[in-house]
């Protein structure tokens, strides 16, 4: 006598009009895993909603990977660096809990500013772009850029028509990591457009800056417009915290004789 198959163990496929509609609706985690689960609905006596809940958390984890790549690429990091893989070991100055808290990103939430301050190659940009990869893995928009950077493509914009458009690239991030102010002076025109950044995201978003200058110092950066430079300050520093790193270039260690 012939049996009839268990259906408990092999479910009948899904059938082709199913995976389309998942395909249309753009739903990929079901899409591939719809059949594999049925199947262990059926062996683990799973309810509807049990099933249902599965796919379903399947899904919004998929979701919430794509868009936290989708913000990882979209930060625009040169390359991706992280907080465990500095070394603190190295400065002969720094304070670990302060960073350690700033990796907290509540002053993302506060719409505060962070300003490391240190010079080349103590880890400034290290710093910065992890802090930026913790924000956008967090959920955070992020971009990052350098001052330089900012400077010309506004200026570009500015003469193209667009200036509007592209300000706002700059100005609607959760955050802003602004690297390397201070290495080339900046320019009356150039300082303008770097103040209307700045003054834009004052109490409405959070800035991560980077500079090889002391404060004192940052008249020599924007052609010694005292004015300018006391604006900009005054509204960078009003919610901010300084981090200072002192000690020898990291990328020189191996040259540095014990």
């Amino acid at each position: 006598m012939s049996q009839s198959p268990d259906t408990s163990k092999n479910p009948r496929k899904m059938p082709d009009e199913l995976h389309q509609q998942l395909a249309y609706l753009k739903l990929p985690f079901m899409q591939e895993h719809c059949e594999e689960l049925a199947t262990e609905a059926a062996e683990r006596q799973w309810s509807h909603a049990d099933f249902l809940r599965r796919l379903v958390e399947g899904e919004a984890a998929c979701h919430q990977d794509r868009a936290r790549l989708r913000r990882i690429q979209q930060a625009r990091f040169p390359v991706l660096k992280t907080f465990e893989r500095f070394d603190f070991t190295w400065p002969t100055k720094i304070n670990r809990l302060q960073i350690q808290n700033l990796f907290r990103l509540k002053f993302i939430e506060d719409k505060a500013n962070a300003i490391i301050v240190g010079g080349v190659g103590l880890g400034k940009s290290h710093l910065a772009i992890a802090l930026g990869y913790a924000a956008a893995t967090a959920g955070f928009r992020v971009r990052f850029t350098t001052a330089i950077d900012i400077i010309n493509t506004l200026s570009a914009a500015h003469h193209a028509g667009h200036f509007v458009q592209e300000l706002k690239k700059y100005t609607r991030p959760d955050l802003l990591a602004v690297d390397e102010l201070g290495y080339l002076p900046i320019d009356k025109q150039g300082a303008d457009l770097l103040f209307q950044v700045i003054s834009q995201r004052y109490e409405c978003g959070s800035i991560v800056l980077t500079t090889n200058k002391a404060f004192k110092h940052w008249p020599s950066i924007f052609n010694n417009d005292a004015t300018l430079t006391s604006a900009i300050l005054d509204r960078i520093l009003h919610h901010a915290e300084t981090v200072v790193i002192e000690g020898k270039s990291y990328r020189m260690k191996d040259r540095i004789q014990p």
